[in-house]
């Protein structure tokens, strides 16, 4: 199957759960809030599901493809520590993550939003342009 195909299934998947979880609960489905809310006790059935579905993805593709989706990692157990550290306290700074601002919060045409992924995409670009010339 073309990778092209899997990643436009896969994108159509999270936009459907995105827009799914926004009628039933009124709240944008982003990950780092669904996570917090869960840890909360706030609406635990709907918010657990939520995050059992997602670590049940790599199974489920499994299931389907019959060979589990290519993950490399090349940095080091402190290094990936360190990073979702910061992932976690830059999701709370910015009052969500990637997946809040940039699913839902670009199609709602959110000033915030607009502003959190234009900050993600530079971030990104100028930490892998440091990689890249350090190496």
């Amino acid at each position: 199957m073309s990778p092209y195909l899997t990643s436009f299934a896969g994108g159509l998947l999270i936009g459907l759960s995105a827009i799914l979880y926004l009628i039933l609960t009124g709240r944008i489905a982003g990950i780092s809030g669904i996570v917090g809310r869960l840890a909360e006790g706030a609406n635990a059935a709907l918010n657990g599901a939520f995050v059992i579905g997602l670590l049940l993805g790599p199974l489920l593709y499994h299931l389907a493809f019959g060979a589990w989706p290519a993950v490399t990692i090349s940095a080091s157990l402190p290094v990936i520590i360190l990073a979702g550290l910061l992932v976690g306290i830059g999701s709370r700074m910015g009052s969500g993550c990637t997946s809040g601002h940039g699913v839902l919060g670009l199609a709602r045409f959110s000033p915030r939003s607009m502003v959190a992924v234009a900050t993600f995409l530079i971030t990104g670009i100028v930490t892998v342009t440091l990689m890249r010339a350090s190496l």
